[in-house]
């Protein structure tokens, strides 16, 4: 009898081991990706580097047709690519459709390959969907925005087909060089402004 009880016991022991082994490993946190672009990837990565839930942004290229392209391939405009941001989020924080919200706040939707004084195809507006929900949600997101503006939004809203991260130096281009003159002149009023307003945090 004493062989059970005691075999029992220490099978008990063990799973109650196994169950606290369990317990002690941290919960893997699930991330999402969105690809947008509103002008200048400097820009907008310096924007979603604030909002809360953003667990990393990186600048590259989309919606063209040549693979790999460099810097100065996109700037010619003959790629079809636009300057974007690849952004990869927690949606237990932050949903898609708030990022979207800070998208139409952070650039004007309005101007056809335009931002400010950027000019050319690669600063268009642009929301590359990874699925079904995300094409759904940046249809309806879109109408919705429309009702802020006098002007018709000419933002596409077209299927990734694939991100091309942009070379190491436009990376965190606004937290490795704050002094630069775009920087002052065209990225902190911007960042400042969203964050006066709520869109972004400080």
């Amino acid at each position: 009898m004493k062989p059970i009880v005691l075999l029992l016991a220490a099978l008990a022991l063990a799973g109650a081991t196994a169950i606290a082994s369990e317990e002690k490993k941290p919960m893997e946190t699930k991330t999402e990706f969105a690809v947008l672009g509103g002008g200048c990837f400097w820009c907008m990565e310096a924007v979603y580097e604030h909002v809360p839930g953003v667990k990393a942004v990186v600048s590259g290229y989309a919606g063209g047709h040549t693979r790999s392209p460099t810097y100065p391939e996109v700037c010619t405009g003959t790629t079809g690519h636009a300057e974007v941001v690849r952004i990869e989020f927690d949606p237990a924080v932050v949903g898609y459709g708030q990022l979207l919200d800070v998208f139409w706040n952070a650039h004007d939707p309005t101007t056809p390959d335009r931002q400010g004084a950027d000019e050319g195809t690669q600063y268009r507006s642009i929301i590359l969907f990874a699925d079904e929900a995300q094409k759904t949600a940046a249809e309806k997101s879109k109408a919705a925005a429309q009702a802020r503006y006098a002007d018709p939004l000419v933002t596409e809203i077209v299927p990734l087909t694939e991100f091309y991260p942009a070379e190491e130096h436009h990376q965190h281009y606004f937290a490795k060089n704050p002094t630069a003159g775009y920087c002052r002149l065209v990225i902190r009023p911007k960042v400042s402004k969203l964050q006066k307003e709520g869109v972004i945090s400080k």
